[in-house]
């Protein structure tokens, strides 16, 4: 081969290497626009999810928008926004004051152990019941079980009194009553589900569509404020005459029969 051909065959292969790499470096430019390109959609997108995540996070709660709704309390209620709950025969001459939480285990305990005492009691006439309830659960242990059930023991009472003190026998039951920790009560359908234990809720449509409407849950937080202005700090919490019935030791709510009778037979005497 003469040295002519010779340095044409390198020119030529020089032509075509800077060829190809003009055609790979365009490549290499037009895969880092894409790429640039795709990095700021995802950091749009990133943006926009953290935007929407701050704007759901500070969207008004579904309580919060209960405590502007209209208020409806319950029939057999009295008092400003119907948070006055008294029940009884007119001749009792005491009101024994229940101060109860829902989602209370204690409230729980009182129930499955007293109730059936108190309930007697009430029955003989001893005493008129008067109900007060508290949602400081939801608080601390974050949830909506105890304005929600507070809710659904308003449409209990707006059937009748008896129905709302059996169906809270109820809630409080070994059977029912959820561990403090496990948000139960705040599905409707297992506040409906109980309710169906108590012959004048079961199947009762109107009952129902107010548990699912949601049409007491603004008094349940009427009723939540009475509870929080009341000075009392915890649940159980029993009052006669503006003094409270204690156990043994002068400071829990007496969680036997024996400490209830003693508790409320002097209390009646005062």
């Amino acid at each position: 081969m003469s040295k002519r051909n010779s340095a044409a065959s390198k020119t030529a292969a020089r032509e075509r290497l800077r060829i190809e790499r003009e055609r790979e470096a365009k490549r290499a430019k037009a895969k880092r626009q894409i790429i640039v390109a795709c990095s700021a959609v995802a950091v749009l997108a990133v943006a926009g999810g953290i935007g929407y995540a701050v704007v759901q996070a500070n969207k008004p709660g579904y309580w919060e928008d209960a405590a502007k709704a209209k208020l409806v309390a319950p029939a057999n209620t009295s008092g400003k926004d119907g948070t006055t709950v008294v029940m009884g025969k007119a001749s009792a001459k005491k009101t024994l004051v229940m101060y109860e939480d829902p989602r209370c285990p204690v409230c729980a305990e009182f129930e499955q152990t007293v109730g059936s005492t108190v309930k007697s009691d009430f029955d003989a006439g001893k005493f008129k019941l008067q109900f007060v309830g508290a949602t400081f659960l939801d608080r601390n242990l974050t949830g909506e079980g105890s304005k929600n059930g507070l809710s659904a023991l308003g449409a209990a009472l707006n059937v009748s009194p008896e129905a709302f003190l059996e169906y809270k026998t109820a809630l409080y039951s070994v059977k029912y009553h959820p561990k403090e920790t496990e948000d139960k009560f705040k599905d409707d359908s297992y506040l409906i589900k109980v309710a169906d234990t108590v012959p004048a809720l079961k199947g009762n449509a109107k009952f129902q569509k107010a548990v699912k409407d949601g049409t007491y849950d603004r008094w349940a937080l009427e009723m939540a404020k009475t509870f929080d202005s009341s000075g009392v700090s915890g649940t159980p919490t029993l009052k006669m005459d503006g003094k409270t019935l204690t156990g043994p030791g002068g400071k829990n709510a007496p969680m036997t029969v024996a400490d209830f009778n003693t508790a409320l037979t002097a209390a009646l005497k005062g």
